[in-house]
C-alpha cells in the first residue's frame, strides 16, 4: 500500500483514517485465537483468566467486548490496554501497521533539548544498571553482596526478573567506581540523574555505596531511577534516586512493570511497603505485587494501578506506623473510586518474613480476611474513641475529610448512609453534621417515567461503558426483548446516566404500547443527548443482513441476547457476592459462627454459578 500522505489534516482526522483502516479482527487476532460465530468473533479474553470464550469482537462495529471481565473498547482501547501504550504510542504503532503519515507538531527549541535530556537520562540510567548487575554476578568485590542476597532467599531468577544489582563499597572500588565509566555528557548527565554527586573542590562521587540496588521502571521497562538498600552498616538504610525529569517517586512503583501481567490476571494488585517485602512475595508465588517508593501512597499511584486491575489490598505492619499509612490512603482511594482492602501482618512480621516463615497459603487465607478501608478506618475511630455522645462527636469530625473525598454524590450517600448504622444514627441526621446534604442522599419518590428520567437526567449523567451502550442498542432496537433484559436487572446496570434515562422511556412507551416500533422512541424524547443516540441507532444500517438468510438471522439475534443475558446474570451475581462477603464480615466480627456458616453456603453458590456462566 502505498503511504497516505497527510499534510494539512488534523489528528482527529487522522484518528479517524486510522481506526477505519485498522481491521480489529486482524489486530487481536494476532493475540487471541478468534473463531468466528455469526456476525462476530469469539476467544479467550486476553485481559482475565478463564476456560471458556467470552471475548467477543464485532468487526462492522469495530469494537470488542469481554462478558467474562467487561472489559471492553476499540481497537485503540485494546492496542493500549494488551500493549501497555498510551493513546498517542497506540496511534503510531497503528499508523506505522498501515502506513499511515502522522502530522508532526513543530517543536520549539526547549522542547527538543528537554526530549534530548530525557533520551540521555534513560539512557544512562539503562548503563548504570548493566553496570551494577554485571558487578553483583562476576566481581569478587560482591561477595558479601550475593552471600546477604542468597541468605534472605533471593534467587537467580528474581535477580534477573527485577534486574538487581550491586553498588560498590568505598573501601573496595573507592568513591568514583561508577563516575569512572562516564565521560562527557554522560557524566555530566549522570549528575542530573543523581548517580553521581558533584563535589565543592571538583570532580564527583558515587551516591549509591555498599547497596543493593534495585532499578525502578515506568511500565514501559525504561529506568527512570534506582533504589538502594545497605549491605554493611550505615545510613539511611533505603535510599532513591532524588527527583529528576524521568524520575518522580509519586509517580512510580516498583514492580510494576515486572508484574503487570499477573495484577492484569487476577484483577487485583497487592501493594508492600518494601523493596524485599516485594521480591519475597513474588519469590514464594503471590505476583500480582508491586511496592510505593519508600513513602506515603499517592493518587498518581492508584492510578497506574487502576490501568491493570480494579482491586487493590494493602499488605502492611501491624504496628501504628502501618495503621496510620492504611488511614492516610483511605482518602486516596475513594477519590479515585478504586475498591481498597487492607491486611495487617501479625506483631514482629513484616511480608517478607512472613511468607518465608509461614508460607503462601497462609499468606492467602491472611490476605483473604482484608477487610475495606472505610469500614477500618471507622472500626478504629470507634475503637479509640467509642460510641459515647463524646465519642460520636469526635467520629464525625473524623469522617468528615473522608466523605468530602468521596467522587460521586452516590458514593457519598453509600458511606453516609453505612456509616450512620454502624454509630446509630439517622442517615440524615449525620449527612447534616457532616455539611454533605446538599450532595449526597437524594430523595426518590415515586414519579412518573418523564420525571424520573429528568431527575436521572440532572442528578447522574455519566457516560456509557461500552457494554452499557451494546445493551443500549439492544434495547431499543429488539423492543419485544425489552421485559427480558428489565427482569435480568438491566436498569441496574444502567443506573446512573443517559441508559437509564432511556430505559425508563422505552418502558413507559412500550406500557403504553407494547407493540410499539423503535422509530416511536423519538416521538417521546425531548432535544438532547437522549435523542442523538437513538436517531444514530436507528440512521444505521442494519449488519444482521448481510447475506438475507432470515434463519441465520434469527440464529444471530438469540446469540447476542444469549450474550447479554449472561452479562446481566454475571453483573448481578458479582453484585450480591460483593453484598455477601460485606454481611460476612460483619457476622465474623460479630462472632455470630451460625450467620458466617449460612453465608459460606451463599458464597459457594455464587462462585459456583459464576463459574458455571
Amino acid at each position: 500500500m502505498d503511504r497516505v500522505m497527510t499534510s494539512g489534516v488534523s489528528r482527529d482526522d487522522i484518528t479517524a483514517h486510522i481506526k477505519e483502516q485498522a481491521d480489529i479482527v486482524q489486530i487481536i487476532g494476532e493475540c487471541v485465537e478468534l473463531k468466528r460465530s455469526g456476525i462476530r468473533f469469539l476467544g479467550r479474553c486476553p485481559f482475565h483468566g478463564e476456560k471458556t470464550p467470552s471475548f467477543t469482537v464485532h468487526g462492522g462495529q469495530q469494537f470488542f467486548h469481554c462478558f467474562g471481565c467487561g472489559e471492553s473498547g476499540d481497537v485503540f482501547s485494546f492496542m493500549m490496554k494488551y500493549y501497555n501504550l498510551d493513546f498517542p504510542g497506540a496511534l503510531k504503532e497503528l499508523a506505522k501497521r498501515y502506513r499511515i503519515e502522522l502530522p508532526e507538531r513543530h517543536q520549539s527549541r526547549e522542547e527538543e533539548e528537554r526530549s534530548k535530556k530525557r533520551e540521555l537520562l534513560f539512557a544512562v540510567n539503562e548503563k548504570c544498571t548493566a553496570l551494577y548487575c554485571q558487578y553483583l554476578q562476576n566481581a569478587p568485590g560482591a561477595a558479601a553482596a550475593r552471600e546477604y542476597l542468597q541468605k534472605r532467599g533471593v534467587g537467580k531468577d528474581i535477580l534477573s526478573r527485577f534486574r538487581i544489582g550491586y553498588a560498590p563499597p568505598v573501601e573496595v572500588a573507592g568513591w568514583n567506581y561508577l563516575g569512572g565509566h562516564f565521560k562527557g555528557a554522560e557524566q555530566k548527565t549522570a549528575v542530573l540523574a543523581g548517580l553521581l554527586v558533584d563535589k565543592e573542590s571538583g570532580g564527583s562521587y558515587d551516591r549509591f555505596r555498599d547497596r543493593i540496588v534495585f532499578p525502578i521502571m515506568d511500565i514501559g521497562g525504561r529506568v527512570c531511577g534506582f533504589g538502594g538498600r545497605i549491605v554493611g552498616e550505615g545510613q539511611p538504610k533505603y535510599m532513591n534516586s532524588p527527583e529528576s525529569e524521568v524520575f518522580s517517586k509519586s509517580r512510580l512503583l516498583l514492580g510494576l512493570y515486572q508484574q503487570k501481567e499477573e495484577i492484569r490476571r487476577q484483577n487485583e494488585a497487592v501493594l508492600v511497603e518494601g523493596n524485599f517485602d516485594l521480591i519475597s512475595l513474588v519469590e514464594h508465588g503471590c505476583g500480582n505485587v508491586a511496592a510505593p517508593l519508600g513513602t506515603a501512597l499517592t493518587r498518581e499511584q492508584l492510578r497506574l494501578i487502576k490501568r491493570f486491575a480494579e482491586k487493590v489490598t494493602l499488605l502492611f505492619d501491624g504496628d501504628s506506623a502501618g495503621m496510620k499509612a492504611a488511614e492516610r490512603a483511605v482518602p486516596l482511594f475513594l477519590a479515585e473510586q478504586l475498591p481498597g482492602r487492607v491486611a495487617f501482618l501479625p506483631d514482629n512480621h513484616d511480608p517478607d518474613t512472613f511468607v518465608r516463615e509461614k508460607g503462601l497459603a497462609e499468606l492467602n487465607r491472611l490476605l483473604g480476611q482484608a477487610v475495606s478501608l472505610p469500614e477500618f478506618a471507622l472500626n478504629r475511630m470507634i475503637g479509640e474513641h467509642g460510641l459515647t455522645l463524646d465519642g460520636k462527636s469526635k467520629i464525625v469530625e473524623e469522617l468528615r475529610p473522608l466523605i468530602a473525598a468521596a467522587a460521586s454524590p452516590l458514593q457519598r450517600s453509600v458511606f453516609v448512609s453505612h456509616f450512620a448504622e454502624k454509630l446509630g444514627m439517622a442517615a440524615g441526621q449525620l449527612d447534616a453534621h457532616l455539611g454533605t446534604a446538599s450532595r449526597s442522599l437524594p430523595v426518590t419518590p415515586v414519579v412518573p417515567a418523564v420525571a424520573a428520567s429528568r431527575k436521572v437526567r440532572e442528578e447522574r449523567s455519566e457516560p456509557l461503558s461500552m457494554a452499557q451502550k451494546q445493551l443500549v442498542e439492544f434495547m431499543i432496537l429488539q423492543p419485544k426483548y425489552f421485559s427480558r433484559l428489565a427482569e435480568a436487572g438491566l436498569r441496574q446496570c444502567l443506573a446512573g446516566g443517559l441508559g437509564e434515562i432511556l430505559f425508563l422511556q422505552q418502558k413507559s412507551l412500550l406500557d403504553r404500547n407494547p407493540d410499539a416500533e423503535p422509530e416511536e422512541l423519538l416521538t417521546v424524547l425531548p432535544e438532547g443527548a437522549e435523542r442523538n443516540l437513538v436517531a444514530s441507532l436507528l440512521l444505521r444500517p442494519p449488519i444482521r443482513s448481510l447475506d438475507g438468510d432470515e434463519e441465520r438471522q434469527k440464529e444471530e439475534l438469540a446469540e447476542e441476547l444469549a450474550d447479554l443475558l449472561q452479562y446481566l446474570r454475571r453483573v448481578h451475581l458479582k453484585k450480591s457476592g460483593d453484598e455477601l462477603l460485606q454481611r460476612m464480615q460483619n457476622a465474623e466480627r460479630d462472632g455470630n459462627s451460625s450467620l458466617l456458616q449460612e453465608l459460606l453456603v451463599e458464597q459457594v453458590s455464587i462462585h459456583r454459578q459464576l463459574h458455571d456462566q
